[in-house]
């Protein structure tokens, strides 16, 4: 700002802030009437029941006068207070404008000492306000790192770290939300469960090493001849679970008879035939919708293929009798 703009601009607000003086004494006379104007109306009302009516007619007229008076004086106190509030906002802008400023001819009157105030005010507001910036920027970064670490966090606990697939914990949330889906709309929803021929000799006669790395292998194979929306999860050493979502028990066990030819014909790193056998149960169709029995079908068709001769692919069949229990007797 160049200097007899400054000069100008410190000449109008010395002038501003005697008026504004005025203003506000007025102002204060003008509402000084209101409590005078309430203490009449609180007398009026205990006096006129003692009053005659001619009396009582002449008292409200004049009251009726200094009512019409007092909303007068408001609106008079309101336009003065609201002019005076203009005058405040066109010298704040000065002052964001200059930045700085003396009384007239270097006087330091009291609306000057105010200017260099609101100066120094806004100075350090500004400064505050970009270490403030700064801080919400490292904070917003680190929050988001946070979100992210979260995320890996949530995703390694429900991943299988031999495998990279789904873990057991994972498949039983999933298997939950598709059982209660399965319940109120009535959709078909399946579980393969296959486990590994044979797998202890592997792991016996070639190591843990080859063992896990056939793990792997299996787990590409069903990942690559798997719907996106179904889920794979190791469930537990060499046996593996999929829930197929929408799917059939006819569909489920088609599915499953392709993963055990594609395993059967897949040629392993360590030169070894690997087969599975497949367990297939299916809502609603075999059993009431609830989780534990769905696992506990597939559980049981999985025995009866490894019983039946391993490479082999057998859905649930309900027993004659219900009180009867199958087999556990695992045949590897």
């Amino acid at each position: 700002m160049d200097e007899p703009a400054v000069g100008r601009g410190r000449a109008d607000v010395v002038a501003t802030g005697q008026r504004i003086r005025r203003k506000i004494l007025l102002s204060l006379a003008f509402c000084s009437a209101i409590p005078l104007l309430l203490l009449t109306y609180v007398l009026y009302a205990q006096i006129v029941p003692l009053l005659d009516p001619v009396a009582h007619r002449a008292l409200t007229l004049g009251l009726q006068v200094l009512i019409i008076f007092a909303g007068l004086l408001m609106a008079a106190g309101g336009y003065v207070i609201w002019d005076v509030a203009k005058a405040v906002a066109r010298t704040a802008e000065f002052i964001a404008a200059s930045k700085h400023f003396e009384g007239a001819d270097g006087r330091r009157d009291e609306v000057g000492l105010l200017m260099n105030s609101f100066s120094r005010m806004l100075t350090t507001i500004e400064a505050q306000s970009a270490e403030i910036n700064a801080f919400a920027a490292r904070l917003d970064a680190a929050y988001k790192e946070l979100e992210l670490t979260n995320s890996r966090l949530k995703e390694f606990s429900f991943k299988d770290e031999v495998t990279g697939l789904y873990n057991r914990r994972f498949f039983s949330v999933r298997l939950e939300e598709e059982v209660s889906r399965c319940r109120r709309f009535n959709h078909p929803v399946s579980v393969v469960l296959l486990d590994l021929d044979d797998y202890k000799t592997i792991n016996d006669e070639l190591g843990h090493g080859a063992g896990d790395e056939t793990l792997r292998d299996v787990a590409q194979i069903l990942l690559k001849h798997s719907r996106g929306i179904n889920v794979i999860c190791r469930y537990g050493g060499d046996e593996f679970a999929v829930l197929l979502v929408e799917t059939s028990k006819a569909g489920a066990r088609l599915y499953a008879d392709r993963i055990r030819q594609v395993l059967a014909t897949h040629p392993f790193s360590h030169g070894r035939r690997v087969t599975a056998s497949f367990g297939v149960a299916s809502l609603p169709e075999d059993v009431a919708p609830a989780t534990e029995e769905l696992i506990r079908a597939a559980d049981e068709a999985l025995y009866a293929a490894k019983r039946g001769g391993k490479n082999r692919v057998e859905g649930y069949e309900a027993q004659a009798d219900p009180q009867a229990k199958p087999s556990r007797e695992r045949v590897y």
